[in-house]
């Protein structure tokens, strides 16, 4: 269908529209008009994806300076799914064009998605590696600008990729014919013409109208750096799914360091040590060019090569790094290599400490001093002479130096930042442990120093989500001023979810995982005859929640001895979700399988794990949503105490206040992969008599709490089973009604079993 918003001709392809739709593509409009940052909350499973790029293509189309769209989502599975929405969309538009220049102008509009090297790689030795690590490290070996040199002068000399090589014979901004990309067809493309598919998209970046890709490679400055330098300022930048962005940022100035690590940087150090040995009776003059342009000053060194060979960029962001030469210590590489050495010995020393040390950076920079003499200045350039030194070896193998890296990485960072850092050494991995393992955590405090760099440089950043209430918080949070900040409700004619609270069991023991009575037997007991009375009455499939691995294990344990099990089996098989990713897609595979044979399945996972995260369970992979407790994050994490006291200190954000948003967002997110479309439909259930009170359920995104209503606030287990089998009963019924709230006549939906 075709309308116009403000003036603005949009092309929309589906025959209907929700009303959400409408006002989420009205506010997008005004958000990207006003060359501002919006926070937008749109229900899940109402087309967010689909309005949104039917909204910002009508807008690239009609402005006379087309704006590039640069989308960020979480996982691999949403990458693609938006790029098949984008390829139906533009599919759609050449289809609605009426004059042949309007036509060709479509067609040769161009999106595509970016992965890693592993998900993109043909060479028949590297993909078989398992790791994302080896896999870069391997191909840099192949394709990196010194061998490529080498290899074209001199055919069979050094090893070279053919699918790399072959990339280079044709011209730069057409590698790939214009359209829209899966990854699977770029993939497909590649074989098809011998090219390599993650250089091509690479390589074709600054010439497509969207980009697709990972949250990390705007966020994390060390793969920024190399992926995203080229965008310019006027590119619309999206984020989407992006409840958790905040703990992205953190991750991305964020380093851990264990011993088995500085074991390793410290066998890198001597193999570097080795390599300039041999470098210097061989060729001399390598070593003497490299220190004269360190004299000029590092950025010009660096800027020799492609961005493409970059073994470690630097880990800082783009306005913190040092536009200077390099102090005249480590100018020298067994100057250099020395200095490394001493750094990787200190903190070697200080992970032999079985006290817990929380300290700021400079507190640390200082003891640094004291006793090895190391001074701030030359830490900072730690990572980039790195970089250089690296470079003019011409090492192969870069993933056997990865810890070595880190420490490089860790040195710039601590050097760099004062403020909204800690560092944290943890000798011991739990409370109860006696052997040590040390864990020296240097970890960033403030969400908002990652990415304030992408709202400096871009006009217009979207933040949005099916579940990113309260919105307030976020720009509390990151630090910055949305100009329009929305949450939409949900429009049915007929109700497809039923969410309930239930605060007691059928005997009014009140249920809660608070941690006084998270194992008290009664309280037990009562999870178990909820998930017993659900598994009798919901079809298909359940999905249950719990707080973290060890009270699901616990809880589970408990049941088993209780027979609840037993029980639970006669009606449905029980898969479990574990931390091995491999496990749980064989539990997810076989859950499937449960659900379409008839035999029906509960999927028992874990909040904040793989499940509650990128995975939908629409239609009758998941009739019922259980959230066992509150998923509040373990307090007793130094880490998260030390980002509570700082959000407080800073932006005045209570912790009681952080720990409840957390809690809220999460369970939101979890009961939200029940309802992947308006003519599904589920259960959520809240078991946990904290959901009772308002002030937690005001936390919950507008469009879920519209519908719990008084009544079903506050319910024991047998009257919320009785509003489950009512819900349920009308559901199931199919009046030739349209209950998906959108401007023209739908199907209803028919409930199986």
């Amino acid at each position: 269908m075709k309308f116009n918003i403000d003036g603005l001709p949009i092309v929309f392809p589906y025959d209907r529209i929700y009303p959400e739709q409408y006002s989420y593509m009205c506010d997008l409009k005004r958000t990207l008009d006003a060359q501002g940052h919006g926070v937008l909350e749109m229900p899940s499973g109402t087309g967010k994806t689909v309005s949104l790029l039917s909204l910002i293509v009508s807008y690239q189309r009609h402005s006379p300076h087309p704006r590039k769209l640069i989308y960020c989502s979480r996982t691999v599975p949403e990458i693609e799914k938006a790029l098949s929405e984008l390829q139906r969309l533009m599919k759609y538009r050449i289809s609605q064009a009426e004059t042949p220049e309007e036509r060709a102008k479509e067609e040769g509009f161009m999106g595509l998605g970016l992965t890693s090297r592993k998900n993109l790689c043909l060479h028949p030795e590297v993909s078989k590696e398992k790791k994302g690590k080896v896999v870069d490290a391997r191909c840099r070996d192949l394709t990196n600008s010194a061998v490529c040199e080498r290899g074209r002068a001199d055919p069979g000399s050094v090893p070279l990729c053919d699918w790399h090589e072959k990339l280079g014979e044709k011209e730069p901004g057409n590698l790939i014919p214009p359209g829209i990309y899966t990854l699977a067809e770029v993939l497909q493309y590649g074989r098809d013409e011998g090219v390599c598919p993650y250089f091509t998209i690479r390589r074709m970046m600054p010439f497509v109208d969207v980009i697709i890709y990972s949250f990390h490679y705007l966020l994390d400055p060390k793969v920024a750096e190399q992926v995203s330098k080229e965008f310019s300022k006027d590119s619309i930048v999206v984020f989407d799914e992006a409840h958790n962005i905040d703990n992205v940022c953190l991750e991305s100035l964020s380093i851990d360091l264990t011993r088995p690590m500085l074991d390793s940087a410290a066998r890198s150090v001597v193999k570097l040590t080795e390599k300039i040995e041999e470098i210097k009776e061989t060729d001399a003059s390598k070593l003497q060019d490299e220190y004269a342009k360190l004299v000029e000053g590092l950025q010009e060194t660096n800027n020799d090569g492609p961005d493409e060979d970059a073994f470690i960029t630097n880990p800082v962001l783009p306005d913190d790094l040092l536009k200077e030469a390099v102090p005249g210590n480590i100018r020298k590489a067994e100057h250099f290599v020395a200095f490394l050495k001493r750094l990787v010995e200190y903190l070697k020393t200080r992970m032999r400490v079985l006290h817990v040390v929380a300290e700021t950076p400079l507190s640390f920079l200082q003891h640094l001093k004291d006793i090895t003499y190391i001074e701030r200045r030359p830490l900072r350039f730690c990572a980039e002479r790195l970089q250089s030194l690296v470079r003019t070896l011409e090492l192969s193998k870069l993933d056997e130096h990865s810890a070595l890296q880190k420490v490089a990485s860790f040195a710039t960072l601590v050097a760099t930042y004062e403020k909204g850092f800690l560092l944290i050494l943890e000798p011991f991995e739990t409370e109860t442990a006696t052997v040590p393992n040390p864990i020296f955590h240097f970890t960033c405090l403030d969400p908002s120093l990652a990415i304030k760099p992408v709202f400096e440089r871009f006009s217009s950043v979207v933040i949005t989500s099916g579940t990113i209430s309260p919105l307030d918080m976020y720009p509390k949070m990151l630090q910055f001023t949305p100009v329009i900040q929305e949450s939409y409700p949900m429009t049915l004619t007929r109700n497809c979810f039923l969410p309930l609270v239930i605060t007691r069991g059928s005997d009014q023991v009140a249920v809660s995982s608070r941690f006084e009575v998270r194992n008290d037997p009664a309280v037990v007991r009562n999870f178990g005859s909820i998930l017993i009375e659900y598994s009798k009455i919901v079809p298909d499939g359940i999905v249950a929640f719990f707080p973290s691995y060890l009270y699901m294990e616990s809880i589970v344990a408990a049941w088993n001895d209780m027979g609840i099990l037993n029980e639970v089996w006669k009606n449905k098989l029980i898969f479990v979700e574990t931390p091995d990713a491999n496990e749980t897609s064989i539990a997810l595979e076989n859950y499937r399988r449960a659900c379409n044979n008839g035999r029906g399945a509960v999927m028992l996972s874990v909040a904040r794990g793989k499940v509650s995260e990128g995975i939908d369970f629409d239609h009758n992979y998941g009739r019922a949503v259980i959230m066992f407790g509150v998923p509040y994050q373990y307090t007793q994490s130094r880490i998260l105490r030390a980002r509570l006291e700082y959000l407080r200190d800073a932006y005045r954000i209570r912790e009681s206040e952080f720990l409840a948003f957390d809690a809220m967002r999460t369970a939101a997110q979890c009961v939200g992969r029940v309802l992947r479309g308006k003519t599904d439909w589920g259960l959520m259930v809240f078991a946990d008599k904290r959901y009772a009170r308002a002030d937690k359920r005001a936390k919950l995104p507008r469009w879920m709490n519209q519908y719990i209503t008084e009544t079903a606030s506050n319910l024991s287990t047998d009257m919320a089973i009785v509003l489950s089998k009512l819900f349920m009963r009308q559901i199931s019924q199919n009046p030739n009604e349209n209950q998906t709230g959108s401007r023209t006549r739908g199907r209803g939906t028919n409930a199986s079993r």
